[in-house]
């Protein structure tokens, strides 16, 4: 139960971080999206090093692994640069919606390569909070580029398989920490390239944003592989849509932009969705215990 009440508040935790990485990605200007991605991973990267070192005697990696670290960085990888592929070439709300459905494919993959089961309830509140998230980014759903849609659908499966691989891994008793700096530096090796051949000159405060935006997506990066590792995706991947409450919040906070009346309609939806989960959790157990 410990466990499952420290997954939730990482999970929450890691949301804000993620919120607070969008608006300063946002506030960085006119960049490249792989220059973007490429010190959002750098600035993760170095912070988890220190963390590793300081954790270096609890480092061993199991034979089996080392396929599971390649794999949820590989997805891990390919879903950021999605993701920013199709905010930039879809209407915003259309991008967010695309790959917030990455809840359903974590849920999805833990069932295929863990077999956790999956109880009606769990699947309707995750269900409950996606409808909710619709309300607040308002998708316009006319997605005239096919390919751009097909590619921010392909962020949120990527997430979803990333995320089930931190699943695995946790379950094989692999280092967090580690966890997080091998995701950081191989997506760091694998944009070099591109940010070598395309580099923008930054400013000072471009680049101050840029050092801000990666140290929130490490304790968003640090926070949700730490939720997965404690709890399994079906009793916490509905909390992740509380992300879209603390973008909205920041959204008028930095750029003064006002939520309508079906954004509010979709906070609570998704608050709704959130409290009867955590409400189902604890009434099951604790049946489930009592029968035992």
């Amino acid at each position: 139960m410990k466990a499952k009440y420290k997954a939730i508040l990482l999970i929450i935790c890691s949301a804000f971080c993620f919120a607070f990485m969008n608006a300063f990605v946002r506030l960085s200007g006119d960049l490249p999206s792989v220059q973007k991605s490429f010190f959002r991973n750098f600035v993760a990267l170095l912070i988890a090093v220190v963390a590793c070192y300081k954790d270096r005697k609890n480092m061993n990696i199991p034979r089996n692994g080392w396929g599971w670290l390649v794999l949820r960085a590989s997805f891990g990888t390919l879903g950021i640069l999605c993701n920013f592929y199709a905010i930039d070439h879809l209407v915003l709300s259309d991008a967010s919606m695309l790959n917030k459905m990455s809840p359903f494919f974590t849920i999805l993959f833990s069932w295929l390569l863990l077999k956790e089961k999956l109880r009606p309830a769990q699947g309707a509140a995750v269900l409950t909070a996606f409808l909710g998230s619709l309300l607040i980014v308002k998708p316009s759903l006319d997605f005239t580029d096919f390919k751009a849609s097909l590619i921010g659908l392909t962020s949120g499966i990527s997430a979803g398989v990333a995320y089930a691989c931190v699943r695995v891994l946790g379950q094989k008793g692999v280092n967090k920490n580690f966890i997080v700096m091998f995701f950081s530096g191989f997506s760091c090796l694998v944009t070099l390239p591109w940010l070598i051949l395309d580099f923008h000159p930054m400013t000072l405060k471009q680049v101050l944003i840029l050092i801000g935006a990666g140290t929130a997506a490490a304790g968003g990066q640090f926070s949700i592989t730490a939720a997965y590792c404690h709890a399994p995706a079906k009793e916490i991947s509905v909390y992740d849509y509380s992300q879209i409450i603390f973008a909205t919040s920041l959204g008028y906070l930095f750029f003064r932009e006002i939520p309508d009346k079906y954004s509010f309609i979709g906070y609570g939806i998704i608050i709704f969705a959130a409290a009867a989960m955590f409400w189902y959790n604890n009434y099951y157990l604790t049946k489930k215990q009592s029968e035992s």
